[in-house]
C-alpha cells in the first residue's frame, strides 16, 4: 500500500514519467490511440473488428462455411460470450485514485513554476471513477452485446429468428455477477431490436449458473494449486522486474529510483496509467491524455506482461488451469460434443474472460509451439496467445451446427471469424461425429471432480517453472 505524502521520491519518480510528454492539440488527436490494440482482456470489441467503427451492425455472411457440395443448413448454435465493456473494478479504481493523488500533490507543490506537461494533464483529465462503480457495465458495454445479438441474427436468421425470439425458444444462461446479468438482458433487447420485438412481454427469462460460468472458483485442484500458490506465476514475476519492464518505469534515464522506494509500487501506476488510457476509450470512447505516456513499444511490453499472467493463470501453463473446465462439469464441452443437439435451437452463456480462456485451451487453441516465459518476449512477437486479440469486451465462441446430406457438422468461429479446430486444419466444418472422436479423450478421461478434487502436486505447468 502506497502512503502518499510519506515517501518524498515516490511521487518525484512517479511524476517523471511524465515530465518530457509532449501532448498534442485536441485539433491533432486522432480519435483512437496508437496502442488502443495492446490492452490485454481490457481491449474494446472494435479493435479485434474495426470495421464495426463505421458499421456496428454490418455482417459478413461468408464467414459460416460448410462445404457447398454437401447441402448444409444450420440448425444449433451454442454461443458463450463474455460481458460488455466494463468500469474498473474497486482494486483498479483504487489504483487510479493514488495515482490521481500524486498528480495533485506534485501540482500543489509546484504550482508556482509549473511546466507545461502537468498544466495539459491536469487541465484536461479529472478523475471520475468511483468505488460504486465497481466492474458494473457500462453503456458502452449494452450496445456491445445489443450490437453482437443483432449481428448474429442477421448472420444465423433461421436460429435466432422472430419466431424463435417471440416463443422464448432460445436459452440463456449467465454468471450471477452484474456485468454479466446485465449483458445477457442487452443481448436480448438486441434480438428484440432487430425483430421488433419491443413489447416489454417480450422479456426473457434467464438462469443464472455460476458453478458452469464460473466454475474456476469450485476447482480445489486450481484454487490450492494456481489461484493461491504464489510460485505459479513465477514467470509473471520473473518479467515484471526484467529489463523490459524496467525500462517503461525507469525511462531509460539511469534513475536508480528502487533506491528510493520499492520497484513494484512505481510499476503498479505505471500501469494505473495504462489502464486509464483503456478503460476511458473502453468507456467513453476517447483519446485520454495518460496515452501520451506510452509508445507502441511500451504498449507492447505491458501487453506481454497481462498475456504472461493469462497465460499461466488460465490457460496451457498449468494443466489444472484448463482441465478445470472438463465435461462432466462444464456442460459448455460436454452438451457439444456428448449430444447432436439441444432441445433449442440456440443456447447462449454470458460469462468472463476466466469463463472463456480455460475452454479455449482445453479445446487446444492458441498453444504456440514455445510457451511464453519471462526470458523469450523478443522471440514472441508472433505468437497467437494474444488475449488483445482473443478476449476484448463481448468476446465470443460460436459453435455452429449444420445439418448437413453427409451428416452432421461443426463450425467453430471466434468473435465471429472462423477458427479451424486444431485437428482439422484443412476443414473450415469438419464432421461432427470426427470432432467428437478427436475429442473424445475429455469425454472419456477429463472429469471435473476427479481433476479438480486431487492434490496440487502433480497439477504443475506444462514446463518447469
Amino acid at each position: 500500500m502506497l502512503h502518499i505524502g510519506t515517501h518524498g521520491f515516490l511521487w518525484l519518480a512517479a511524476l517523471s514519467l511524465i515530465q518530457n510528454v509532449e501532448f498534442c492539440s485536441s485539433a491533432e488527436i486522432p480519435d483512437v490511440p496508437s496502442i488502443a490494440t495492446y490492452f490485454g482482456t481490457k481491449t474494446r470489441y472494435e479493435e479485434v473488428k474495426p470495421n464495426l467503427l463505421r458499421d456496428p451492425l454490418t455482417v459478413n455472411t461468408s464467414v459460416l462455411r460448410p462445404p457447398p457440395g454437401d447441402f448444409c443448413t444450420p440448425f444449433h448454435v451454442t454461443a458463450i460470450i463474455r460481458h460488455g465493456s466494463r468500469f474498473p473494478t474497486i482494486k483498479n479504481i483504487r489504483r487510479i485514485h493514488r495515482l490521481s493523488e500524486l498528480l495533485q500533490n506534485e501540482a500543489s507543490r509546484t504550482s508556482e513554476s509549473s511546466t507545461g506537461w502537468l498544466d495539459e494533464l491536469r487541465n484536461r483529465w479529472e478523475p471520475w471513477y468511483t468505488e460504486d462503480m465497481d466492474g458494473q457495465l457500462v453503456r458502452k458495454g449494452r450496445e456491445d452485446l445489443q450490437f453482437l445479438a443483432q449481428r448474429l441474427a442477421t448472420l444465423l436468421p433461421s436460429l435466432l429468428s422472430e419466431e424463435n425470439v417471440r416463443k422464448r425458444r432460445i436459452h440463456f444462461v449467465t454468471s450471477s455477477k452484474h456485468r454479466c446479468v446485465s449483458s445477457v438482458e442487452a443481448f436480448q433487447e438486441g434480438l428484440q431490436q432487430h425483430w421488433g420485438c419491443h413489447d416489454s412481454a417480450q422479456g426473457y427469462n434467464h438462469e443464472v449458473d455460476d458453478e458452469l460460468m464460473r466454475f474456476f472458483e469450485r476447482c480445489r485442484g486450481y484454487v490450492e494449486g494456481v489461484e493461491n500458490n504464489h510460485t505459479a506465476l513465477l514467470e509473471v514475476e520473473k518479467f515484471k522486474h526484467g529489463e523490459e519492464m524496467q525500462a517503461i518505469v525507469m525511462l531509460e534515464r539511469n534513475i536508480p529510483f528502487d533506491l528510493f522506494f520499492p520497484f513494484l509500487a512505481l510499476l503498479d501506476l505505471v500501469e494505473a496509467a495504462f489502464f486509464i488510457c483503456s478503460y476511458e476509450l473502453s468507456i467513453k470512447s476517447i483519446h485520454s491524455p495518460w496515452c501520451f505516456l506510452f509508445d507502441e513499444s511500451d504498449a507492447k511490453v505491458l501487453e506481454y506482461s497481462f498475456d504472461l499472467k493469462q497465460f499461466w493463470k488460465r490457460s496451457h501453463g498449468h494443466l489444472i488451469s484448463s482441465l478445470s473446465s472438463c465435461p462432466s462439469r462444464n456442460p459448455l464441452i460436454d452438451s457439444l460434443l456428448s449430444t447432436e443437439a439441444g432441445p433449442e435451437p440456440a443456447s447462449v452463456l454470458v460469462g468472463h474472460a476466466e469463463t472463456l480462456i480455460p475452454l479455449i485451451s482445453l479445446l487446444g487453441l492458441y498453444k504456440d509451439q514455445t510457451l511464453p516465459t519471462a526470458s523469450n518476449y523478443h522471440s514472441q512477437h508472433g505468437r497467437s496467445f494474444r488475449t488483445s486479440r482473443i478476449i476484448p469486451y463481448a468476446a465470443n465462441l460460436l459453435f455452429v451446427l449444420y445439418d448437413c446430406q453427409r451428416g452432421p457438422r461443426l463450425q467453430l468461429l471466434i468473435n465471429e471469424t472462423p477458427l479451424r479446430f486444431p485437428n482439422f486444419q484443412t476443414e473450415d466444418a469438419p464432421l461432427y461425429r470426427d470432432v467428437r472422436a478427436a475429442y473424445r479423450y475429455l469425454l472419456d478421461g477429463c472429469d471435473f471432480n476427479t481433476e479438480c478434487e486431487r492434490k496440487p502436486e502433480g497439477r504443475g505447468p506444462n514446463t518447469e517453472l
